[in-house]
């Protein structure tokens, strides 16, 4: 009789641990913000419950695939579940409302988007495993774009953003999904146009509206996204070729630091923005003749003015002798 009570128990410890190890752990939202800053890599399954049969299937890959998976990421990786999640909004832009699988590397995410299937998944996420997306700044951007010089460094998408973009800051998963698909064929950047990229942004005529900018560099040429949808798909079809239904634009050269001056002053008259102290001092300290020549302009104008007025209101000493001389003439 004990005998035949072990065999169920342990019949049951064994089917509870099948079970478990078909699952993944389900997590909150707080538990994942946990597990993202203390682990390297985590992978997330965000699962809607009007979905759960496709849920179902990506769940079954993930925990068969789990242990390959942990070998690819260094055995420092974490994979868990969360249902209907809120949070999916932050990586989900197309809010299409099916499964998503997001790869967190040391905090920053990137989106699985390819299918349910064991050899797809494992290779795609050994491919997005590194960061895609490089930063540029004012400094760096043409000396590694090459943009007016044809680009001898390969096509470049990048996104001009503002820091209190919103949505900008959502498209970060999307943006380095498309730079890891794309990785060694085509670079994808970002710029920050209100700050570090400021004239480069105003190079190519940006506003800065809470809105991102998406532009193509291509065999010396530039082509702007002008759709609505950022998405992963979208994005990386605008990549592929969708891009050759917008004009083709020619790349202005980068300004001079005249011409900056000038653009800064004219944005100021037109009201498009403040004057920023901050990047005038940068300019005073790298431009001095310069900046020195550009103050000193209106003050010269303002001189030769008075001293023309002042030259029509003096009398002429000879005049004035010529005019005596007639009268006793006369």
């Amino acid at each position: 009789m004990r005998m035949s009570l072990w065999c169920i128990l342990l019949a049951l410890v064994a089917v509870l641990n099948v079970t478990s190890a078909d699952e993944l752990q389900t997590v909150d939202e707080t538990e994942l913000l946990k597990l993202i800053k203390e682990e390297h890599y985590v992978v997330a399954l965000f699962c809607p419950s009007s979905s759960m049969e496709k849920c179902t299937k990506f769940e079954e890959v993930i925990t068969s695939v789990r242990e390959d998976m942990m070998e690819i990421l260094d055995g420092e990786g974490r994979m868990v579940k969360l249902m209907d999640s809120p949070n999916v909004e932050e990586y989900d832009v197309a809010k299409m409302g099916l499964p998503l699988v997001v790869m967190f590397r040391n905090g920053l995410p990137v989106i699985y988007d390819g299918p349910p299937q064991e050899d797809i998944m494992l290779e795609q996420l050994f491919w997005y495993k590194e960061p895609g997306v490089q930063d540029l700044d004012d400094s760096s951007f043409e000396h590694l774009t090459q943009a007016a010089s044809g680009a001898t460094t390969g096509d470049w998408l990048v996104m001009f953003f503002t820091p209190s973009c919103q949505l900008c800051h959502r498209l970060t998963a999307a943006l380095e999904t498309v730079a890891c698909k794309h990785r060694g064929r085509t670079n994808v950047a970002r710029v920050n146009k209100e700050t570090s990229g400021e004239k480069t942004g105003r190079r190519f005529e940006l506003g800065l509206e809470d809105k991102p900018d998406f532009i193509l560099f291509r065999h010396g040429s530039m082509y702007r996204y002008q759709v609505d949808k950022y998405d992963p798909e979208s994005l990386s079809s605008f990549i592929a070729g969708f891009y050759k239904n917008y004009p083709a634009q020619a790349i202005p050269l980068p300004k001079s630091p005249f011409d900056e001056l000038v653009q800064l002053w004219v944005d100021y008259l037109k009201g498009n923005k403040e004057i920023n102290v901050g990047e005038l001092q940068n300019y005073l300290n790298a431009y001095p003749l310069l900046m020195g020549s550009f103050l000193c302009v209106p003050v010269l104008l303002v001189v030769a003015l008075l001293l023309f007025m002042r030259s029509e209101e003096e009398p002429n000493p000879r005049e004035e002798e010529e005019n005596e001389e007639s009268k006793k003439e006369d």
